[in-house]
């Protein structure tokens, strides 16, 4: 059997930790879960990570980053409304098919306000910073003006709220995301994410 390396292993403990987050959120999740889902005892996932603070803080960055990465690829070589199309289109296949990920942005925003309402704003700031490159990201290979960068964001969180909420592709709340959603009842269709 081949032993992983520290690196190897902190990926793990991030992969698990997104599992774990995404399901119980910070409160929810104890690090003797992300230990056990990865393997290794809780004495050396703190040799990996200082904390659960900042096991929590690399999978929110990481879903952040693996976010930008997703648009870029998607909006290579287009510009404009179809960069931003191809985008959406990309993210709603992301959450469609690794809800997970949806389902871990939403605990993010919680732990936000959570730890922001105990005076904790190292996190909030984290967070932040994460958004800002997001947004850049959307607006830089789209090309769009800030106006048009924000209402796609924008659509995309009502997208994440109305997912999270369970709301069926053929529910008459996503008439407005995309021309058809009333009657092909398919969100893979939508073009804003």
């Amino acid at each position: 059997m081949v032993r992983m390396s520290a690196e190897e292993r902190r990926e793990s403990v991030i992969r698990a930790a997104i599992a774990e987050f995404s399901q119980r959120g910070y409160y929810g999740t104890s690090t003797e879960a992300i230990a056990k889902r990865v393997g290794v005892s809780q004495p050396y996932l703190f040799r990996l990570f200082p904390g659960k603070k900042a096991i929590f803080a690399a999978a929110s960055e990481r879903c952040i980053d693996e976010m930008c990465e997703l648009f870029e690829k998607a909006a290579e070589g287009l510009q404009g409304e179809e960069a931003l199309h191809a985008m959406g289109d990309a993210y709603v296949q992301l959450i469609q098919e690794r809800p997970e990920r949806l389902q871990m942005q939403m605990q993010t925003y919680i732990t936000v306000a959570a730890a922001e309402a105990e005076g904790e704003h190292e996190f909030g700031e984290l967070v932040r910073a994460g958004w800002g490159r997001l947004w850049d990201t959307v607006h830089l290979l789209s090309g769009a003006d800030a106006d048009r960068t924000t209402t796609f964001l924008a659509k995309g969180m009502l997208i994440n709220t109305y997912a999270a909420m369970g709301f069926p592709p053929g529910h008459r709340v996503w008439q407005g995301m995309y021309p058809d959603a009333g009657t092909t009842g398919r969100l893979d269709k939508c073009g804003d994410g």
